[in-house]
Parts: structure tokens; C-alpha cells; sequence
């Protein structure tokens, strides 16, 4: 698998925003996209990796890409430390893959030698360029508006991201050569995110599944900041292509280490990705100690949201001499209410197992699209009954009338009972683990919501002739206290 080329994304215009750092490159993002969604902070080097998002302005659909500040010049070595190096990688990837380039300045601070270095680099590119004068507030004085001429560019607009002033125009000189009608809108994508605490993996776990170096990787606790979005092809077997969209989030940690309000932006935005994600690759690292009090915690967020996951239990190479089962049972043990969640054992350097991992998600995607038909629950629920009968709770026993499938994912079924109070909790839990072993759902946990029947209402209708029949909502049968049940 690996990121699509803009031919391969419904041929989707791409528009790189590019500058030095603290030019305002995000909030210019945000601004164009008309929401939040790259970070935004006074610090420069916010931005690491590239962020991208797709936007609509008049009928035509694009790609935007947010880059981190070009911070050196090219061919500089000294001095220049691994964060320089890693954006600068970044940025050079996003400037191949652009159609068009923003290069963002800053009319406060003028013209700068970094400016003027990263001008003189993106002329040689042979892209289309538009010089984009951000912080034009109309409110601040601008006396070095001016010095900007120097650059020698054509295409030059001034725009506050702040108010969203000039941004339409400049979006509309951005897209004029593209077709206003191609396309209309995207194919809806599997949105797969992944998770994890700090330094299990994550984005060596994206980069291999890309089969490029699409996100920056570091021992450095915090690497990644945004949740960075790439769209690519998901091979499900059996010559079955699906498009996908691949979330690398920041690392999550316990809420008392976290410094700063970067980090606590970030952690918002792992937390939305999560909410709006289809899918959870929940990593963790290979050990025979288990897995930490932040990965249950995480574990239980993932737990909370219904969303199907997968366990991918990395770094399998650092456990030289241990046996899988061994490691298997003790994550088993450590977080026994992810039990329907599957474990695939794996290296992300090296792309060991990868193949059970992609097995594992096309799997986990049929159990998405599951539909229990009403008659099928109801069977199933009278054979857990059968099997097990509820404890009398009080002076009256629980008993369930029908069932139904109401959602997936997760597998979702509504009872209409007696009286809920009537179901103890364990009972509850074993009707869960019933259907969920009778359906084989593996990978979502199987809610139930027990709701009061209350007395049957007569239901009429007219037949063609006009005559009024009684017609009965469903069918049940009467036990001997007059009770309807199933």
C-alpha cells in the first residue's frame, strides 16, 4: 500500500502551503478549509509533518497540505539539528506532489534572508507560485508591504487568515486552470485511525503500511503533534481495493504529564479523531510485563467510543525467546474488557506479520457491514435462555418479548423486556457474550439496550374495499400468567 499520486485521488488539484516558520502556513490552512484542523500556536516548528485536508470553494474540489517551517537553507548541514532535517524532508515531498504553491510571508516581520532563500528554491521547482502576504489585518500598519516586490513574483495576494479577508480571490486564481465540474465529490473512505501511547510505534506502524516515510519517526516522546490524515488504497484480498484514510495521532498520555498547550491540542485532536474515525488500530508495545496503566486507559476510551479495533502489539523483535501465546494471554489479562478486540503480533521496522494485520482489518471491515435479520436475534435469544435462564430479581422474573438489530458498528441490539431493573447486570453481560459468539462479531464490543415494552397498542388499516382490519405489531405468545414473551 502507499499514498495515491493526485491521479489516483479522483485527480483532486494539490496545493502545497509553504513558507518559513511563524508566517501563519496553519492558520492560513484552517482559514481556506473553514474549520480546525492543523494547530495553530504562537511557538515556531508547530507543524512537523504534513497535514492535509480536501476543501470545496465554487464546485471545485482540491487538496490542501499544510508543512512545517522551511527553517534552513538549501544544502545546510551545520547547525542544523533532527527536527530541521525531518520538516524539511517533509516539505520537499509536498512541494513534488503540489500543483500549485501558496508560499506564505509575513508583512510584519518583512522580507526576510529565509524568504528570500526559500523563493529563489521554489522558482527552480517550475511549479505555479502564488505569494501569498499573510497578517494584512487592515487594522495594523504595514510598512513593509512593499519590500515583497523584490521577490519578483506575478501572483501576489494579501490576505488576513485572521479575518479571512483575500482568501477567495487568491483560492480562485489557485484553481482557475482546473475543471470547475471534475470531480464532483469524493468516494467515501474507511477512516482507520491509530493510537497508542508515546513511543509504541505509531508512525513507523503508518510509514510501513505507506510504504514511505510519511511521518516523522523519533525516539522523542511527542513527535507527533497534528493527526495527520493520508489517503491511500486498503487491499482486502481477493482483488478487492478499498479507499482508506490512514489517521497517524499523537501519543496519549496521562493527563497530569502533559506540558503545554500544543500538547493538550493535540490531545484534543487524537480524542476527535477517534469520535469520527470508522476503524482503531489500538498499538502497543510487546512485553511480557503486559501492557501499562496509560495503554488501559486508552484502552477503555476505545472501549467507551464502541469502535471496532484491533490490537496491533508491536516492537515483536525486542522479545527475542518469548512465545506469543505467553505475551498474548498476559495483554489478555491486563485487559480483559478488550477481549473482543483481536491481537496481531508484529514489527513495524522490519514488516514482520504485516500481512496478518491487513487480513485482520479487511476482516474486521465485513464485520462492519453485519445485518442480523429480527427473526435470527429472537432465535438466538431463546436458545440463551434456554441455556441459561436470569435470576429472579425481587418478586418477578425478567423476561424479554423480542429483540432487534438496531445499528453496527458497534453490533447494536434494542430488547423490549417487562423490566429492565428486572436484568441483572452479569445476566446482561452473558446475553452480550451470547450474541456476540453466536454472530462471530470479533472486533466491536455488542451492546444491548433494554427498553420497557409498554402495553400493546391496536394498529388499523384499510384494506382496498375500505374495511378496517386489526393488525398485530408483531407476533408473540402467551405464557401461563397471561404474559406475551418470546
Amino acid at each position: 500500500m502507499s499514498e495515491e499520486t493526485s491521479a489516483a485521488r479522483n485527480l483532486l488539484p494539490t496545493i502545497a502551503i509553504v513558507g518559513r516558520p511563524n508566517v501563519g502556513k496553519s492558520s492560513l490552512f484552517n482559514s481556506i478549509l473553514k474549520k480546525r484542523q492543523a494547530i495553530v500556536h504562537f511557538d515556531s516548528g508547530v507543524t512537523r509533518d504534513r497535514v492535509s485536508s480536501t476543501g470545496v470553494i465554487g464546485g471545485r474540489r482540491f487538496r490542501l497540505v499544510d508543512t512545517g517551517g522551511l527553517g534552513m537553507g538549501k544544502g545546510e548541514k551545520r547547525g542544523v539539528d533532527f527536527w530541521d532535517q525531518s520538516i524539511e524532508k517533509q516539505v520537499e515531498v509536498a512541494i513534488a506532489d503540489a500543483d500549485v504553491i501558496l508560499f506564505v510571508v509575513d508583512v510584519t516581520a518583512g522580507l526576510t534572508a529565509l524568504d528570500q532563500e526559500a523563493a529563489i528554491r521554489l522558482r527552480s521547482t517550475g511549479k505555479e507560485i502564488i505569494l501569498v502576504i499573510n497578517k494584512v489585518d487592515g487594522d495594523v500598519p504595514t510598512p513593509h508591504l512593499g519590500e515583497f516586490d523584490r521577490l519578483g513574483f506575478k501572483q501576489v495576494f494579501e490576505v488576513s487568515s485572521l479575518h479571512r479577508r483575500g482568501i477567495a480571490q487568491m483560492m480562485d486564481k489557485a484553481l482557475e486552470d482546473f475543471d470547475a465540474t471534475a470531480p464532483g465529490q469524493e468516494l467515501p473512505r474507511l477512516k482507520i485511525a491509530v493510537m497508542g501511547r508515546p513511543n509504541v510505534g505509531k508512525s513507523s506502524l503508518v510509514n510501513k503500511l505507506l510504504g514511505e516515510e510519511r511521518v516523522i519517526v523519533s525516539n522523542i516522546a511527542g513527535t507527533t503533534r497534528d493527526a495527520i490524515d493520508v489517503e491511500f488504497t486498503l487491499d482486502c484480498g481477493d482483488g478487492e481495493k478499498v479507499p482508506a484514510l490512514l489517521v497517524d495521532t499523537a501519543g496519549l498520555r496521562k493527563k497530569s504529564k502533559i506540558d503545554g498547550a500544543v500538547e493538550r491540542y493535540s490531545m484534543m485532536r487524537a480524542e476527535e479523531t477517534l469520535e469520527n474515525c470508522d476503524m482503531v488500530l489500538f498499538v502497543v508495545e510487546s512485553s511480557m510485563d503486559g501492557v501499562t496503566a496509560q495503554d488501559k486507559t486508552i484502552a477503555a476510551m476505545i472501549q467507551k467510543s464502541g469502535k471496532p479495533c484491533i490490537i496491533v502489539s508491536n516492537k515483536w523483535d525486542t522479545c527475542s525467546g518469548k512465545k506469543q501465546k505467553d505475551v498474548l494471554a498476559e495483554i489478555r489479562y491486563t485487559l480483559p474488557f478488550m477481549s473482543y478486540a483481536p491481537v496481531v503480533f508484529i514489527c513495524a521496522v522490519s514488516g514482520y506479520n504485516f500481512k496478518e494485520l491487513y487480513a485482520a482489518i479487511a476482516e474486521l471491515r465485513a464485520q462492519m457491514a453485519v445485518k442480523i435479520s429480527t427473526a435470527m436475534v429472537n432465535r438466538v435469544i431463546g436458545d440463551a435462555f434456554e441455556k441459561t435462564a436470569p435470576p429472579v430479581l425481587g418478586t418477578k422474573p425478567f423476561k424479554v418479548y423480542y429483540g432487534t438489530m438496531v445499528s453496527n458498528p458497534p453490533p447494536t441490539f434494542q430488547l423490549f423486556v417487562n423490566d429492565p431493573a428486572l436484568c441483572a447486570d452479569h445476566y446482561k453481560t452473558y446475553l452480550e457474550k451470547y450474541l456476540r459468539k453466536a454472530f462471530e462479531f470479533t472486533g466491536m464490543p455488542v451492546r444491548l439496550i433494554l427498553k420497557e415494552r409498554k402495553r400493546r397498542e391496536l394498529v388499523f388499516t384499510k384494506t382496498k374495499s375500505g374495511r378496517k382490519v386489526r393488525i398485530r405489531p408483531y407476533r408473540v405468545d402467551r405464557d401461563d400468567d397471561g404474559d406475551e414473551e418470546l
